[in-house]
């Protein structure tokens, strides 16, 4: 289903102290953080996310991967099997392994918003190349540099693909990806944000400039507020995990939260806890403590 509604502002709320309060969910991002460099999941990783489903807590994978690369830790879900992707744009239920993935939920990017997102930035950045993520399809410029796994569905000028008639308006657009071949990542991201205001969601989790446009106040945080609601979680029961600009909201909505030791700095500056990198299993050691009641 679509779920369009608002959502509140996803900030940390300091009524409880939230090391006082048992967790009932982890929240973790994948790349750069649950996953090693190499996109594996590591045995100490797997071993840590079964321990916590074992003892009662949910694990939910936050990322802004579309459904389509969830392959990689299909195989690790336990217990309700669900994904937040693209930040926040759809919840997908990994039951079923690989190419039986099923939307749950949907947070779609107006095409209007869309459209007016991509012509902002146009005029703001002259350079910017798009590519457009639907549920089912993927869609790019000419010019758009390959910067992904997989062929695009389509060759054309975002604004042919956004368009109403457009041969891909039977399907909800999760997110336009913005990259620029010459701009530094955070400056781009910050042009962006002025540039395009509240007529969309921009972040990114990219080491290069590319950028992420979501609909307005689509995020993880806010998707993953949502699902906690649905099952009667508080923030303060939530431990989430990130490294990346696209994290920082979640982590600051979470009543705890961890950078990992490769965060980028607005990571670390949010983040209530740090842990080790990624490579070094930083998650799971996290994990490990907080089932053997020592955080």
């Amino acid at each position: 289903m679509r779920d369009n509604g608002r959502v509140t502002s996803a900030t940390r709320q300091p009524e409880t102290p939230a090391a006082a309060t048992p967790p009932r969910l982890i929240a973790t991002d994948l790349d750069g953080t649950l996953l090693r460099d190499d996109k594996s999941v590591s045995p100490r990783t797997i071993a840590a996310l079964a321990a916590a489903e074992e003892a009662g807590v949910e694990v939910f994978f936050v990322t802004g991967r579309p459904a389509r690369w969830m392959d990689v830790v299909s195989e690790h879900v336990h217990g309700h099997g669900l994904a937040i992707c693209g930040n926040g744009a759809a919840v997908v239920d990994l039951h079923g392994g690989p190419g039986t993935h099923r939307f749950v939920k949907v947070r779609e990017l107006p095409r209007k918003n869309a459209l007016h997102a991509v012509q902002l930035l146009r005029e703001a950045a002259p350079g910017t190349v798009y590519a457009v993520e639907q549920t089912y399809g993927f869609h790019q410029e000419p010019t758009y540099p390959k910067l992904h796994m997989e062929i695009p569905d389509a060759l054309a000028p975002a604004e042919g693909l956004l368009a109403p008639d457009s041969h891909t308006a039977g399907e909800p657009v999760l997110k336009i990806l913005a990259y620029h071949p010459e701009l530094e990542p955070d400056a781009f991201l910050t042009l962006a944000r002025i540039a395009i205001g509240d007529r969309a969601n921009v972040t990114r989790s990219s080491p290069s400039a590319l950028l992420e446009i979501s609909g307005p106040e689509v995020s993880k945080a806010s998707t993953l507020a949502l699902c906690c609601a649905e099952r009667g979680i508080s923030h303060e029961e939530v431990v989430a995990f990130g490294d990346m600009p696209n994290d920082v909201e979640m982590l600051t909505w979470a009543g705890r939260s961890y950078a990992m030791g490769n965060a980028h700095p607005d990571v670390l500056a949010a983040a209530s806890g740090h842990t080790v990198a990624n490579n070094d299993d930083g998650v799971a050691v996290v994990i490990e403590r907080l089932l053997e009641g020592r955080l």
